[in-house]
């Protein structure tokens, strides 16, 4: 990166400030979740927070973080390094809430992804990220076209985010109703998927003791 990695957070952190108080999408419910403002060529993208989140004011900070961060921890890294090193960013950052027809959070429609892809428009030009790791199948949608998730988990993609090629990563959801990770391929598939990210220069770099 040209600036150096203080210069980043500070734009960073002046970033977040404009999106915290963001109230574009009516139907979304504060308040706006944010990690760290950290500067780092590894960006991480969830799908959108749950209920709890809001409670925490952290990205993936209630049961589905946990099970994320056991994941994280089985390739050397702890929650807190994670959040240090890894900028935690969202396809939406508030909580749509619960699916009106039961089974779960509602998904949030193409207006309000479209909206807050304003955000990390943003953030892919202040940190020019050279790994992305989308986490769930709404994340993985906003890079690679895919039928089912054993068509690109375990594998590492490149694509051009305008005139930035970056590689992705994905994983799948950590939901505790998901029990696609538990078995096979799913299982080997995610294991296949950290070896990945643990092998590449990004994170390497991100991590380096």
């Amino acid at each position: 990166m040209s600036a150096s990695k203080s210069a980043i957070s500070k734009i960073l952190t002046q970033h977040q400030k404009a999106l915290s108080v963001c109230s574009r999408c009516p139907d979304m419910i504060p308040p706006v979740i944010v990690g760290n403002a950290t500067s780092s060529a590894v960006m991480s993208v969830g799908q959108a927070p749950g209920v709890h989140e809001g409670k925490v004011q952290k990205p993936f900070g209630w049961t589905a973080g946990k099970t994320l961060f056991q994941w994280f921890e089985s390739i050397g890294i702890t929650e807190d390094n994670y959040r240090e090193q890894v900028y935690m960013a969202a396809v939406c950052r508030c909580f749509p809430g619960k699916n009106p027809n039961g089974g779960g959070d509602r998904v949030p429609n193409k207006q309000e992804i479209e909206t807050c892809s304003y955000w990390l428009q943003q953030e892919y030009q202040i940190l020019q990220p050279k790994l992305i790791i989308p986490i769930g199948r709404l994340a993985m949608e906003q890079y690679l076209a895919f039928k089912v998730l054993t068509d690109i988990v375990g594998k590492q993609h490149t694509r051009q985010l305008g005139d930035l090629s970056v590689d992705i990563i994905p994983l799948p959801h950590p939901s505790g109703l998901s029990t696609w990770y538990r078995k096979s391929p799913g299982k080997d598939l995610l294991q296949d998927a950290l070896q990945l990210i643990k092998n590449h220069p990004a994170w390497q770099e991100a991590f380096k003791r």
